[in-house]
């Protein structure tokens, strides 16, 4: 039994990763200045971080049609797949998850969509373990039984350079009150359960990364490790070879899809662990 996996561009999968596991992405929609673009078209990563700041209007960010989802499963159906897992990012956070449902309605059981309750590699780990699971001839239920467990050992950790972006952004629900006093410090945020949730501040960027170093030390066992940034190159890198030899697999580092950047902003700072 051959099984397909989708997925959308906000699990930060590379060209390369997805070709070689044989992943399809669809790409999530950043709408500038009211034109629309596909994710990583018409605008890169490094260019949206630089234009952040000084842009008028914030980008807002959109899922495709469910009709893009139905034709591309329809292709994989009738190229020769006889399943299709779909695992998309959070449904809290976007639309994703749902439109995709409706595009595999028409299907029935051949086409199952996940729900991630991550972003990023959060979600990207589950999509290259699911495609890695399948490429070995697992089963259905076997797969879907792998992607769960690494669900509940992701642990996901941004330090952010300032709450503004979250705040324009409306996507969290506590950034847009009573913060004014707060946009000077480094905040902390995670995801639990597919929700963006507080994980304190620090008074300084120095502090901050020293505690995220801590945070991301405690974690026992780490099988596979992403540090995330948006246009922080520099001290991605420097996080990157502090844990390099403490990983089971080789690290990622992921200048972050904008579809979470423009809600994050530049200089922001993460990482993403899954643990055994």
């Amino acid at each position: 039994m051959k099984i397909s996996i989708v997925t959308d561009s906000t699990s930060d999968i590379s060209t390369e990763l997805a070709k070689d596991n044989d992943i399809h992405v669809i790409p999530a929609i950043l709408v500038v200045n009211g034109q629309s673009l596909e994710d990583g078209r018409g605008i890169s990563r490094h260019e949206l971080y630089q234009q952040l700041p000084t842009m008028k209007t914030t980008p807002s960010t959109a899922a495709q049609s469910s009709g893009t989802f139905q034709k591309l499963y329809e292709n994989l159906l009738n190229g020769g797949s006889d399943q299709v897992i779909s695992i998309h990012v959070s449904s809290w956070l976007s639309g994703m998850y749902n439109t995709a449902l409706v595009g595999a309605k028409v299907f029935g059981k051949r086409v199952h969509v996940i729900d991630s309750l991550h972003v990023s590699l959060g979600l990207g780990f589950q999509v290259l373990a699911a495609a890695r699971s399948a490429a070995k001839g697992l089963a259905l239920d076997e797969i879907k039984k792998i992607v769960d467990d690494i669900r509940q050992h992701t642990h996901l950790v941004a330090m952010l350079d300032t709450l503004e972006y979250a705040r324009r952004s409306g996507r969290i629900s506590w950034a847009r009150s009573n913060l004014t006093s707060l946009l000077q410090i480094k905040p902390f945020l995670g995801i639990e359960d597919g929700k963006v949730v507080r994980m304190g501040e620090a008074r300084t960027r120095q502090k901050g990364i020293d505690r995220l170093y801590r945070m991301l030390s405690s974690l026992k066992e780490v099988d596979q490790l992403a540090i995330l940034h948006t246009n922080n190159e520099t001290e991605a890198l420097q996080m990157l070879e502090s844990f390099k030899t403490t990983v089971k697999h080789l690290p990622l580092i992921i200048n972050v899809t904008s579809i979470i950047g423009v809600h994050v902003g530049p200089s922001g700072l993460g990482f993403v662990a899954v643990t055994s």
